[in-house]
């Protein structure tokens, strides 16, 4: 029998196939006709892309399936690898922090966590009192008066030389406390939004002693009397250019965080550079890895500084964040003001438009912001006025006060005193 009688006659058994519905049939039939070498009639043709259509279809749907599943996964373990805020432990910084929200942006904080920041504060002037009695009196007097005159000059929104032994020292005794203080309410507001990951890479861009990760290990210790907190995993990156702050900040955590109980799993890697020089060093920073970015209290009063330096921090932001990652930016009231030439009001709006050009000019979209202040007013109090308001209202700083008046002859009560800007942002 002849190919083409052959051929024929498998044409017409196909179509006797799909006349009587036995789609099972025509499809082996066709697969004859295509291993023959044939070619298709129309209605084969058309019988083969109708098939396709359906394979791609059901491909579609098993592709459509999976992915759903996977991002349900992905839902999953993202939820399973934040702690989750817990309503009682919230309830009990709010009362012992004496947390009051005047509006959505403006927040008061006149208490604080005594558990855990007295014996920080103890364990602080130990370690500054050992470290001073290493030291002649004589000695001991000329280096922490060249240290003073030197960090002074971040009150003037200067950048302190730095070239002092004891700066680090001076530096614990007059702001460290503070900004501690500041960075665990920051990372309470992180917290209690649900986004603080329990495995989590931290850059901390002048990082001085290490303020960020001491505000986190403080935080968490508070969590661990409400619940058990999982596994931590934190790698911190200290980008500073003072190498002397970051071996004293480490010094310390070695002292006290590591005494506790339940020390915090915590990784430092440490790159002492000059972000201005932003050289070889300072970009061997890992890409697209960090989960935060904090920026605390390292920002320029000096216009082209701070464009130069606005620019840089861009660079990292574009470079080291991850998709997902936050920049956590923390600054005065005053130099928030000072920058941009505008006093200080009670006028919430002035207080928004400034803070979204401050983001914007960092590259960043907003994602939140609270001014965290103690009198619960936008517009300054005076001097005498805010004295009084201090000593009634702020918990004092009572083993540093006394240090501080042993080696300086501090007249006053050193408080616990916020004045910052906390703003949470993505690129």
């Amino acid at each position: 029998m002849s190919n083409f009688i052959i051929n024929w006659w498998r044409s017409q058994q196909f179509k006797s196939a799909l006349q009587r519905g036995d789609t099972r049939s025509a499809v082996q039939i066709l697969q004859e006709i295509q291993k023959s070498g044939a070619s298709f009639s129309w209605l084969e043709k058309l019988f083969r892309d109708k098939l396709q259509l359906e394979r791609n279809l059901q491909e579609n749907k098993h592709e459509t399936a999976n992915l759903r599943n996977q991002i349900t996964a992905a839902k999953e373990s993202k939820s399973h690898l934040l702690l989750n805020p817990n309503a009682e432990f919230i309830k009990f910084i709010y009362q012992a922090f004496k947390l009051v929200d005047h509006d959505e942006y403006k927040l008061q904080a006149t208490g604080i966590d005594e558990s855990i920041f007295d014996n920080f504060e103890v364990k602080l002037v130990e370690y500054l009192q050992e470290e001073f009695s290493k030291i002649s009196d004589k000695q001991l007097a000329i280096k922490l008066e060249d240290a003073v005159e030197d960090i002074t000059s971040l009150k003037m929104g200067q950048d302190p030389d730095y070239r002092f032994s004891l700066t680090p020292h001076v530096y614990f005794m007059k702001y460290f406390l503070e900004n501690v203080y500041c960075l665990y309410l920051a990372w309470f507001l992180i917290y209690q939004d649900g986004l603080l990951p329990t495995k989590l890479n931290i850059l901390d861009i002048a990082a001085g002693p290490g303020t960020t990760a001491y505000g986190l290990a403080l935080f968490l210790q508070s969590c661990s009397s409400f619940f058990d907190i999982p596994q931590m995993h934190i790698s911190y990156y200290s980008l500073e250019k003072q190498a002397a702050f970051q071996y004293r900040g480490l010094q310390f955590w070695r002292k006290y965080i590591e005494s506790q109980l339940n020390p915090l799993n915590n990784y430092f890697r440490f790159v002492s550079s000059d972000i201005f020089l932003w050289d070889a060093k300072s970009r061997n920073i890992p890409k697209n890895f960090f989960d935060f970015i904090v920026i605390s209290h390292c920002f320029f009063a000096d216009n082209t500084k701070r464009i130069q330096a606005n620019n840089i921090y861009k660079e990292i932001f574009s470079e080291s964040l991850n998709n997902q990652g936050y920049v956590l930016l923390i600054i005065q009231d005053k130099k928030l003001f000072k920058a941009y030439n505008i006093y200080q009001v009670e006028d919430k709006e002035q207080e928004k438009n400034i803070v979204y050009k401050f983001v914007e000019e960092l590259g960043l979209e907003l994602v939140w912001y609270k001014y965290i202040n103690a009198t619960g007013l936008r517009k300054p109090l005076a001097i005498s006025e805010f004295a009084k308001f201090a000593q009634d209202e702020l918990p004092k700083q009572l083993y540093m006060t006394r240090l501080l008046k042993k080696y300086f002859s501090q007249k006053y009560e050193s408080h616990y005193v916020l004045d910052d800007y906390v703003i949470l942002a993505k690129k």
